[in-house]
């Protein structure tokens, strides 16, 4: 198993997470309630850049961790949805505390 690329895919999927949340929670308001496009720009180019490289992650981790199909689609849907990188981190917690490989 790739716990390196486990572990990366970890961090990788919290760091998307959170950037939505800044994108809905912060930058959003920013525009809409204070006049600052600018956020928005800034943060959701930030946000598209990091939801690239997750689905990009999970589809590497797919062959080289196994994360096995399933999961690496769940992080894939869970990256489209506000905190959906979270409950896909429990998952992959799970995983790499086991250090084994998911049955497929």
């Amino acid at each position: 198993m790739n716990l390196v690329l486990l572990r990366r895919l970890r961090l990788l999927a919290l760091v998307e997470g959170t950037s939505t949340l800044v994108l809905f929670g912060v930058a959003m308001p920013l525009k809409y309630l204070a006049g600052m496009p600018l956020a928005v720009t800034i943060v959701g180019s930030v946000h598209g850049l990091l939801f690239l490289a997750l689905v990009a992650t999970c589809l590497a981790a797919v062959e080289r961790v196994p994360i096995g199909p399933r999961l690496g689609l769940a992080g894939i849907v869970g990256a489209v949805v506000p905190f959906g990188p979270f409950v896909v981190d429990v998952w992959l917690r799970r995983l790499e505390e086991a250090g084994a490989p998911p049955p497929s």
